[in-house]
């Protein structure tokens, strides 16, 4: 089910009925405060959300989602201008598009979205089978700088902190890292580690999955020391890592 987030009713109903034609169940709501009601009692694959709102806009609920869950999001903005490209990106949406626009492109990129979302969720799962009916593999552990990755449990633990659980796309994601360490990885790279294809060169799911990666291994995520960005180049892991059978 998709969420359409618009203060502008037209907009709303003509999208609803248009993407409902072309298969897509739909929800609505006028405002970020319903936004977030909706949000809070239903599993949304993905959320359409207009940037210009009264009261709360939609950047400010872009973050809230990136914060909250691994919820895609496109955003909609009158305004053509790259600095709200910029900054939509920045707090986690995973691609844009500017008013007018034609439904059928809004459609064709819902369309990628979830299809990158069910070929990184449908490997992951199909890998988990795999390895649920291999007993050697379930006590795997990989070690590196302050934490250890169970496989298994897909869980991160520091010390005898209590351990993290991690996304499916998460921890695909640091497996990639985790298998290729310190040596730089480009979007591109990650995109086809983390989900066997190749994908345009701008596509930033990639930049909003380290972003969350982050926040729950490092100990300033504006300040990375495991992930670190090479500018003009990628990403690389910045610590050596050790396999470990339990």
């Amino acid at each position: 089910m998709l969420l359409i987030v618009d203060d502008n009713n037209e907009i709303r109903e003509s999208l609803t009925e248009y993407l409902e034609k072309n298969g897509l169940k739909c929800e609505a709501a006028k405002d970020a405060q319903t936004a977030r009601d909706k949000l809070a009692a239903n599993d949304y694959q993905l959320v359409i959300l207009d940037i210009m709102m009264p009261g709360e806009d939609g950047l400010s609920l872009c973050r809230y989602i990136h914060e909250s869950s691994q919820t895609p999001v496109i955003l909609l903005t009158a305004m053509d201008e790259e600095t709200d490209r910029i900054i939509g990106l920045e707090v986690g949406a995973d691609d844009y598009l500017s008013k007018p626009f034609n439904p059928r492109e809004l459609l064709a990129r819902i369309k990628a979205i979830l299809r990158r979302e069910s070929i990184i969720t449908g490997n992951i799962q199909a890998e988990f089978t795999e390895q649920s009916n291999t007993a050697d593999n379930n006590g795997i552990h990989y070690l590196f700088g302050d934490w250890s990755l169970s496989v298994n449990q897909q869980q991160l633990r520091q010390g005898q902190q209590a351990p993290k659980d991690l996304s499916t796309g998460e921890f695909r994601l640091l497996m990639a890292f985790i298998e290729h360490p310190k040596r730089v990885l480009s979007r591109d790279e990650l995109l086809d580690l983390v989900s066997n294809r190749s994908i345009a060169a701008f596509d930033r799911s990639i930049d909003n999955q380290i972003s969350r990666l982050r926040k729950k291994i490092e100990v300033d995520p504006k300040q990375p020391t495991y992930i670190k960005t090479v500018w003009g180049g990628g990403y690389t892991f910045g610590y050596e890592v050790t396999k470990k059978d339990r």
